[in-house]
């Protein structure tokens, strides 16, 4: 309430009906959370301005130990042996992001690790010594948002040492220390999307004159609401993965509150406990609303008689029994522990018998109040998140070019920036190329045209910091330096690196002063060869050179060629979106595209294809490894999911190959809501590489060949983790499975950052 009163906190408490004792109370035994959002960009300085308002002798950051976990085992391990650093690295990104202790029980049980195991034996007691490393220390960083506050003692009890770069003030104590020593911590949370959303802002600013007031947008705009029930939402804070596309899709939200259920029903404890199916039945009216007493009316009316927050739970427990939200709260906590279960049980019983209730509603209400358990969600953290998740989709829907030059500058998502790119094109956002007399360091909008649809009036031109190996001081000096207006001028004012300017020149950043890319590069090893000359000499470059560069008689690049620059120089495929080389070959084996797949039925067999822009395999009710992965064709996103009877057939083919052709069967769970679960998968690349070479009728020859599948070992079942809910999680779960998230591999593709470049909104 303080936050909101004095402007920190969009969000009215009052209005959204939000319960103070879930953080504060005289009852509570344990000190409160404290959290702060800030923009990811500005961290530092907020950390500076909290050591200044404080000073150094009351405040440090937090560390954080890193240990081994199986990659930087085996690339350590395989360092300290000598073993070949290109066999390392590839044994190496193999693995999912598991524990050291696991990496052979992993190549028995995991079928994309089958190559790897088949060389186990070659490599002796490496694997030893990998698993030996399990959970060892291998460094000490600081904490992304931990900061301790005391009095001026800290130093007298905390041994502190500075950062490396910034020489931060930093705790020797990691957050389970800090909590059991007592002191008070602050995370300040570095958020990607509010940077983002400043920026855009910000851009708004520049080139209009005009920046909307995010905290003052109408509070329930159509045209948002729209392009979230669409599920449009890449790039949207909290919304964007394949999973919260599916649920927006299935929920149709239509006001803030929506969103703010939307966003606690995606949560490992509502979907653990199965409360989002009988929400979205109720919401649609497919199923009646019901109450196990009608004084919890009032406390369930907003979800349908489903309980999706804890502040419900609190409410539950305080009308029932009378004992207040205070204590409501203190029993919610103990709700988590199986031991306390009985004795909360038996005295919720007595208290609602007390207080009149009958036998079959307090068994009622009990049941629902152990299901949900503590594994619900924070009403409070839901509405605050809901904020930027409205505001986001607000800056999408109105001004695109401004929201994805955001994205673009601070890279908020779980995808890669080339999808955003994708993303823009069908919004019908132009996308403006680098050059160094137009680009800032930073993504900006630029005014492409005075008619034709909003949406095309603004483009967005791509910056300089995404140039592989560009320095900010570069970039800078470039930006500072404009117009140029030769080669040569460019070249003496800007002085580049050669091989930046060589990466520019290659992505077309040069084009305005004429000749063709190739005869570029040819100038500038010359202009690299003259200044050498010159330095040995004593001498300096002549200061002579027209305004455009003379052609020197070289071929063009090909559009492929170009292509490749730019996926190997900036990441993106700025020009036109890679698939577009492949549709004629998608024609011919019948691949449905992304947007066609959407009026595709419930259940039909369909061949997809595209990039691939992400792989998940989270853990998930059932306690099956379920693969989830997005492929991106130029025309929208396809979802697919591989269960765990399809992983012998295609698990190695998802996770180590890049461009994919899949056939699966078409899922339907609402209008909006539509998965392909996968079958069988090819690598895209060898498919197309065997089209050359053979023909279609190889292709199609090697489409209908039986798979060989290898047995591998299931998941031992004494591995498996049984949640307090009774739901098993499978123990190969994770966020970031196998396979190279540093490289592309496949027509002549070798560039980082391609799919999953930062973890951005996990889910």
């Amino acid at each position: 309430l303080v936050n909101h009163l004095i402007g920190i906190a969009h969000a009215d408490p009052l209005e959204h009906g939000l319960l103070m004792e879930r953080f504060l109370s005289k009852r509570r035994s344990v000190l409160p959370d404290i959290d702060i959002d800030v923009e990811s960009a500005r961290r530092i300085e907020v950390y500076r301005a909290i050591l200044g308002r404080f000073g150094p002798e009351r405040v440090a950051t937090v560390a954080m130990p890193e240990t081994y976990r199986v990659r930087h085992a085996i690339r350590d391990v395989g360092a300290a042996l000598s073993l070949d650093p290109a066999d390392i690295d590839r044994i190496a990104t193999a693995f999912p992001h598991i524990r050291a202790r696991d990496a052979r029980t992993a190549m028995d049980e995991l079928p994309e690790l089958a190559s790897v195991a088949a060389e186990r034996e070659k490599y002796g007691t490496f694997w030893e010594l990998v698993e030996g490393l399990d959970a060892l220390p291998r460094g000490v960083a600081m904490h992304p948002c931990g900061v301790l506050l005391s009095d001026a003692s800290l130093l007298s009890r905390t041994p502190v040492v500075p950062t490396s770069g910034e020489s931060l003030p930093m705790a020797q104590f990691d957050k389970e220390d800090v909590e059991d020593l007592g002191l008070l911590k602050l995370d300040v949370l570095g958020v990607r999307m509010q940077s983002a959303m400043a920026h855009a802002l910000s851009e708004l600013d520049r080139a209009t004159g005009e920046a909307p007031d995010i905290d003052a947008i109408p509070p329930g705009d159509e045209r948002t609401y729209q392009l979230i029930r669409s599920t449009e939402t890449l790039g949207c804070f909290q919304i964007e993965s394949p999973g919260q596309r599916d649920l927006v899709g299935r929920l149709q939200p239509s006001t803030f509150h929506d969103l703010v259920v939307d966003i606690s029903l995606f949560r490992p404890g509502p979907v653990a406990a199965d409360m989002v199916r009988p929400f979205i039945e109720a919401r649609h009216g497919r199923a009646p609303v019901r109450y196990p007493h009608p004084d919890l009316a009032p406390a369930l009316e907003d979800t349908y008689g489903v309980v999706v927050f804890h502040e419900q739970v609190i409410d539950l427990v305080h009308i029932m029994t009378g004992c207040g939200r205070d204590e409501a709260d203190r029993v919610r906590r103990g709700l988590s522990d199986p031991e306390s279960q009985g004795r909360i049980r038996f005295w919720f019983a007595q208290r609602a018998a007390e207080r009149g209730y009958d036998a079959e509603t307090v068994t009622r209400t009990w049941e629902i109040v152990e299901a949900f358990g503590s594994y619900g969600f924070c009403k409070a953290h839901a509405v605050a998140f809901a904020v930027p998740t409205y505001q986001s989709a607000w800056l999408k829907a109105h001004h695109p070019a401004a929201f994805y030059a955001g994205l673009l500058t601070h890279d908020p998502g779980m995808y890669p920036k080339r999808l955003l790119l994708a993303d823009a094109r069908r919004r019908g956002v132009p996308i403006l190329p680098v050059d160094v007399n137009h680009s800032a360091p930073a993504h900006r909008i630029e005014l492409v045209s005075e008619g034709g649809p909003p949406a095309a009036r603004w483009g967005v031109r791509l910056g300089l910091s995404d140039v592989h190996g560009m320095s900010e001081a570069e970039g800078e000096r470039i930006a500072a330096a404009q117009p140029y207006t030769s080669l040569l001028d460019f070249w003496q004012r800007a002085r580049p690196s050669r091989p930046v300017a060589e990466r520019l020149a290659q992505v077309g950043a040069l084009d305005a002063f004429g000749a063709n890319r190739r005869d570029l590069l040819l100038h500038l090893a010359e202009l690299h060869r003259m200044g050498r000359g010159a330095a040995s000499h004593g001498t300096q470059l002549p200061l002579s050179g027209g305004r455009r560069t003379a052609p020197a008689g070289l071929p063009d690049l090909d559009e492929t060629e170009r292509l490749s620059a730019e996926l190997g120089v900036l990441g993106m495929d700025a020009s036109r979106h890679l698939m577009g080389d492949h549709q004629e070959f998608l024609r011919e084996l019948g691949v449905v595209s992304a947007r066609r797949l959407r009026e595709a039925p419930h259940g039909a067999t369909v061949l997809v294809a595209g990039a691939k822009a992400a792989t998940q395999t989270p853990p998930i009710r059932s306690g099956k490894r379920v693969v989830f992965t997005t492929l991106d064709d130029g025309t929208g996103l396809v979802d697919l999911a591989f269960f765990d009877d399809s992983h012998e057939r295609c698990a190695h083919t998802v996770f180590h190959s890049w461009l994919l052709l899949v056939r699966g069967t078409v899922q339907r769970r609402g209008p909006r809501s539509l998965s392909v679960v996968g079958t069988v998968a090819w690598n895209l690349a060898e498919l197309l590489d065997l089209r050359a070479e053979g023909g279609l009728e190889a292709v199609s020859a090697k489409l209908a060949e039986p798979l060989e599948e290898q047995p591998h070992e299931p998941a031992s079942a004494a591995r498996r983790i049984t949640l307090p809910t009774g739901f098993e999680l499978n123990p190969w779960a994770d966020l970031k499975p196998a396979g190279a998230d540093t490289a592309a591999t496949g027509r002549g593709i070798a560039r980082a950052k391609l799919w999953h470049q930062s973890q951005g909104s996990a889910g």
